[in-house]
């Protein structure tokens, strides 16, 4: 079979090499594209579409902060001595690079079920471990089809406890609870058919990349040093003379402040769930992180210092932010979104709804790459089309959420946090990236199209 699928996978990873753009440059010629359908395909001006793109420009600033959040205290968990020993020690099973691809596939989807973002990271480091491990004992492994399996395992995040989309119908006072009132995680994220789905996708995407590596006269070894990345602090440096400290410099290094405020927010948390059950939200995500991050630390600093190390990777996930938020604005300013949607509504039925919405996720993310703000301009749509055709409400809440899970892999926006920490850029993995683009396709189309059917 690998023979079979080196030959598939070849010509995606040649042009991607070759003409695949750094993820700003794509950010930069969506907003063009979008401006000009904007102006050619609806009856906006240029100066109506340019004041629209600009009024928008602050649209998600709150989910920014939000996410912005999100990254730095998963990044920061994943961190933690806990975990990196964890790491680690997975790190060190594969014997051969197909186990390697395979297992990094796996345990980055894994984590991306429990937070998009600590998949993201979690893959990331466990790549690096998993090359180091792997370069010691003398194994060839192709380092960019590591951090393409680490990226592929990505695609069932919108499947999990962060799933923005589901959270966003969860949350109170979202803008269609009129409409569609609260939709509990347990009808959408917990659903049934929601996990049995994730957990064949995962299965398949992990054998996938198990086969998908070249073969050794093409492999490309890791040649850096992760060996500083769980440094403590991340890298801050600290001078640790115990002699020379100070009485504040003491305290700062007391594991007991850090591990009592973390042990309060989880105690926040605890009663949170007790009173509302499994209502999530995003807020409620980042104080999981926030709190295990704390209790996990060794002190206060510490933690600053883990703060400070995954706040590298945020510069450009922030800059980008922006530019999505004025591309959101000109597709729901201009009816730009109803074009689009409306035709896949127009021919859908009952049966198709949730395909279709998928398909539709699956177009629009490349216009606007945020689950919750997706769902922000595509729900209006979707929810009418539901009710009108006796849909289940959580059907085409995660069929937008698979489509637009599903393009993640080939739109470079969400790679940013992962090439961040493995020194690499997304040319030289979106190729492979491109044949799980392929498979997921089938599954997730397949998998809602059994489901509108009855099956």
């Amino acid at each position: 079979m690998r023979p079979v699928l080196d030959r598939l996978a070849r010509p995606f990873v040649v042009f991607v090499e070759r003409f695949y753009p750094d993820a700003f440059v794509f950010a930069i010629v969506l907003t063009g594209a979008t401006f000009a359908l904007a102006v050619f395909w609806t009856p906006t001006t240029s100066l109506e579409a340019l004041g629209i793109w600009g009024r928008g420009l602050t649209g998600l600033l709150p989910f920014i902060t939000q996410v912005a959040l999100t990254l730095v205290c998963a990044h920061a968990l994943a961190h933690t001595d806990f975990v990196h020993a964890q790491v680690s020690r997975v790190a060190k099973r594969p014997t051969t690079a197909p186990q390697a691809y395979g297992l990094v596939a796996l345990v980055a989807g894994l984590a991306s079920l429990f937070a998009w973002s600590l998949g993201l990271v979690v893959g990331a480091l466990l790549a690096l471990e998993v090359a180091k491990a792997a370069r010691s004992r003398g194994l060839r492994v192709h380092f960019p089809m590591l951090v393409a399996s680490a990226y592929a395992g990505f695609v069932v995040w919108h499947m999990g406890y962060s799933s923005s989309s589901a959270l966003f119908v969860a949350t109170p006072g979202h803008i269609l609870e009129a409409q569609t009132g609260i939709v509990p995680v347990t009808a959408t994220i917990f659903a049934p058919w929601n996990i049995a789905l994730a957990l064949i996708t995962l299965a398949a995407v992990s054998l996938l990349c198990s086969q998908l590596g070249p073969d050794s006269s093409e492999t490309v070894e890791f040649d850096g040093d992760a060996s500083g990345l769980f440094e403590p602090g991340g890298g801050v440096g600290v001078s640790n003379d115990e002699g020379l400290l100070t009485v504040g410099q003491r305290i700062e290094r007391t594991r007991l402040i850090s591990l009592a405020m973390g042990l309060l927010l989880l105690a926040y948390l605890a009663t949170w769930f007790a009173e509302r059950g499994m209502q999530l939200t995003l807020d409620v995500v980042n104080w999981s992180f926030l709190g295990l991050g704390l209790v996990l630390a060794r002190s206060p600093i510490h933690y600053v210092g883990l703060i400070a190390n995954a706040s590298r990777s945020l510069g450009p996930i922030v800059l980008q932010y922006p530019f999505y938020a004025g591309i959101m604005a000109l597709m729901a300013g201009t009816d730009l979104v109803n074009l689009f949607s409306d035709g896949f509504v127009a021919i859908a039925t009952r049966e198709t709804l949730g395909f279709w919405a998928f398909v539709s996720g699956g177009v629009l993310n490349f216009f606007v790459p945020s689950g919750g703000g997706q769902w922000a301009v595509q729900g209006p749509i979707f929810v009418a089309a539901a009710q009108k055709l006796d849909v289940a409400i959580p059907v085409v809440v995660m069929g937008v959420a698979y489509g637009d899970q599903w393009t993640n892999l080939i739109q470079p926006f969400w790679t940013l946090p992962l090439l961040a920490i493995v020194g690499t850029n997304a040319r030289s993995i979106m190729g492979y990236c491109f044949v799980v683009f392929l498979l997921t396709f089938v599954l997730f189309g397949g998998g809602l199209l059994l489901l509108g059917s009855g099956g």
